[in-house]
């Protein structure tokens, strides 16, 4: 694992620079041939590093991870308590169209992290938790073409995965995908994994359930969901099991 500065510059792909203070990035680099990478992206509270020796040992030899670190801010849901989030929220919901610019603003960060990759690499974007809500809300980016604030969406994504989270925003975003024919082709043409847990006491299942469903009438019909019994909020090795056997399947990685 090696680490990298978050302050990283645009490259080729001419993506947008955002004010907010992100946190160190850590990057787990492929161990074979390198054909994808993929930005993930924490729960709340965690950093960077939370997840790399969990990404190092998966059997994806030729994905590299970049693992960025999010701002720390005052959590509305947590009576304003800070800690590390890549939004406010006032509720888990997922109708609070007042999230948009915290989303666009870590959508944004992602695309950064992804535009110095090489223009024959395969590029993805995932999460846990509140990180996989950027992830999904960055599925849709792609999808319209444009962040939720009208500004050009860059990166063309190949992959798009989150666990136990959920789509923030998700009845707006639908709306949008929906009305637009090229917004709903691209979405039928991205791969999208959904994971969640049948007894997660901390972003409900039925939440995770209900934005998969919101995201296939949109047009995401290139989307699967997975549900696990007796999982909570975390993560099992049944779990990482189908996560790689559905990288794979996409990405060929």
């Amino acid at each position: 694992m090696s680490y990298n500065s978050s302050n990283r510059g645009s490259g080729s792909r001419n993506v947008r620079r955002n004010a907010l203070e992100f946190g160190r990035t850590f990057v787990v680099m492929p161990k074979g041939t390198h054909t994808a990478t993929i930005v993930w992206l924490h729960g709340i509270g965690e950093k960077g590093s939370s997840w790399t020796q969990i990404l190092e040992n998966l059997p994806l030899p030729n994905i590299k991870w970049i693992c960025p670190s999010a701002p720390t801010r005052h959590v509305t849901q947590f009576g304003g308590y800070p800690c590390t989030a890549w939004f406010n929220m006032a509720s888990m919901s997922d109708d609070d169209s007042e999230n948009l610019e915290g989303l666009d603003a870590s959508a944004t960060h992602v695309a950064n992290l992804l535009s110095n990759e090489p223009d024959d690499v395969k590029l993805g974007v995932a999460g846990f938790s509140m990180g996989a809500s950027v992830a999904l809300y960055s599925a849709t980016c792609r999808a319209l073409g444009q962040y939720g604030n009208g500004n050009r969406y860059p990166i063309n994504l190949s992959a798009a995965f989150g666990l136990s989270g959920w789509l923030p925003c998700s009845r707006f975003l639908r709306n949008r995908v929906a009305a637009s024919q090229e917004a709903a082709r691209r979405a039928a043409s991205l791969p999208v994994l959904l994971c969640h847990g049948r007894v997660d006491d901390v972003v409900e299942y039925k939440l995770g359930e209900k934005s998969a469903q919101t995201m296939y009438s949109a047009g995401f019909q290139n989307l699967t969901f997975r549900a696990y019994n007796g999982l909570g909020h975390y993560t099992i090795v049944e779990e990482l099991n189908d996560v790689c056997s559905w990288l794979i399947a996409c990405l060929g990685a």
